[in-house]
């Protein structure tokens, strides 16, 4: 394998690529675009094949490599992804060849864990090398902040500020960010989680605040999006059935289209991808943009019992359109189309609504035994209407994710199936904890003038 680094380029095009490193710890480009690979490498057959017998962090490292590869001595990076996957990734076989990959075992009980905790040791591995300093602005719409906030918890170069909707979390979600303290600081904001991350792009875009030396830790940050490949290859390798030529089809519950554009690189990367299914919630701008080829912003976002997938305007759209072969700046604009034929081909986009989500937790544990927290859920359903127009798929591999653990959502479930999900170690105690927060006046001068007066 060559030793020559990848380099990372904007997706707004009017930046200088930059190597790993630069692209992880400035977060976000100089002109605002998405940091995305030149070229993305590509794993052979005989690779992927090759994973069905090796663990988690083995596969991590396999493909981390592939990436850091003349960044990061590969003594260091295993080391690394040992460190950050010390938990189980469960494939639950629900009925035929129907899975549901759970995502909710880390720290934090939620998907975000798998990202946070690579990036944050990589954050902190290439800081100690130069003594550098960050500090980490994250909007969350519900578990970003927890799986932040916990990965860089107690870092003595990383500072990090959490801004969150302060009515569209739940109350474990917030207390898993509000009750930690020392390093990080959480801010709550009277509005949506579109506003919480304008406020952060501005701050980003803020000349007068470079001083600060800001990074993200969203899903904007490349170092997020790489870590959210493994386990498409992990799920895929352990439930493949020997064919050379079988494909998968993965049901993606998508928000901010990180976790997508993960499934994208890796199929990119050769995973046998035959679908994407692209299940929103209300929040249905890119299941209408794929259907009229019209991209038009959800403002305000609406708000469903998915919460983190309330987002009216996905931070990574622009990174798919860049897949594409098209160009769309953070505001939404398509400055160039995208091939909208090759979308369609690769992915199936569906909007379910509150009603179905709760339906579909309902039925799926009284058919299959299956506990579904909401967002899990809208991914199912979304599976379950594929299959159902496109019944020639029925005996096809599918697998679908479940991002967060059904006991973060308590009062859903109770409200829903009369049973309270138990607790996994990572939520027990939670509720004793004394939490801390700070309410945000609205608008970017009050969040401007919080940073420079405590930062």
């Amino acid at each position: 394998m060559s030793n020559k680094p990848i380099l990372y380029k904007s997706t707004n095009q009017r930046a200088p690529a930059v190597n790993f490193e630069q692209a992880l710890l400035k977060g976000i480009a100089p002109d605002g675009g998405l940091y995305m690979p030149e070229g993305i490498p590509r794993l052979s057959p005989g690779e992927i094949h090759g994973f069905s017998d090796a663990a988690y962090h083995e596969i991590a490292f396999a493909i981390g490599r592939k990436f850091l590869t003349g960044e990061i001595p590969e003594g260091d990076l295993r080391r690394i992804v040992i460190d950050a996957y010390d938990f189980e990734v469960p494939l639950e076989r629900v009925y035929d060849r129907k899975y549901v990959m759970r995502l909710d075992q880390g720290p934090t009980a939620s998907f975000k864990d798998f990202a946070a905790r690579m990036m944050g040791r990589l954050m902190q591995y290439f800081l100690d090398r130069k003594s550098g300093k960050l500090l980490i602005l994250t909007a969350t719409s519900g578990d970003t902040g927890s799986a932040i906030a916990n990965a860089f918890y107690g870092l003595d170069n990383v500072k990090v500020v959490v801004l969150f909707p302060e009515k569209e979390v739940t109350a474990r979600q917030r207390k898993q960010m509000t009750t930690l303290g020392r390093n990080v600081t959480i801010l709550s904001l009277n509005g949506k989680f579109d506003d919480c991350q304008a406020l952060v792009k501005q701050a980003f875009a803020d000349s007068e605040l470079d001083y600060l030396n800001l990074s993200s830790a969203n899903s904007i940050n490349i170092g997020r999006l790489i870590p959210q490949t493994m386990y498409y290859f992990y799920s895929f390798a352990k439930l493949r059935s020997g064919d050379l030529d079988e494909e998968v089809i993965f049901s993606v519950p998508s928000g901010n289209f990180g976790d997508l554009c993960g499934g994208l690189i890796a199929m990119n990367m050769g995973l046998p991808v035959r679908k994407f299914i692209v299940a929103t919630n209300e929040n249905d701008e890119f299941p209408k943009f794929v259907e009229s080829g019209i991209y038009e912003k959800l403002v305000p976002s609406r708000n469903c019992i998915s919460s983190a997938m309330n987002v009216g305007h996905p931070s990574n759209i622009p990174r798919l359109v860049a897949l594409y072969g098209g160009n769309m700046d953070e505001q939404g604009v398509i400055n160039t189309a995208p091939d909208l034929d090759r979308i369609r081909e690769d992915m199936y986009a569906v909007s379910i609504n509150d009603g179905e989500t709760e339906a579909m937790i309902k039925d799926a544990y009284e058919e299959h035994g299956l506990l579904l927290e909401p967002h899990g859920s809208v991914s199912w359903a979304g599976l379950q209407r594929y299959l159902q127009e496109n019944r020639e798929e029925r005996d096809q591999l599918c697998i679908s994710l479940e991002t967060a653990h059904p006991a973060k959502f308590p009062e859903k479930i109770r409200e829903i199936l009369s049973l309270d999900p138990e607790l996994p170690p990572s939520l027990q105690g939670l509720e004793e904890r004394k939490e801390s927060y700070e309410h945000l006046p609205e608008g970017y001068p009050a969040f401007k003038s919080f940073l420079r007066d405590n930062y």
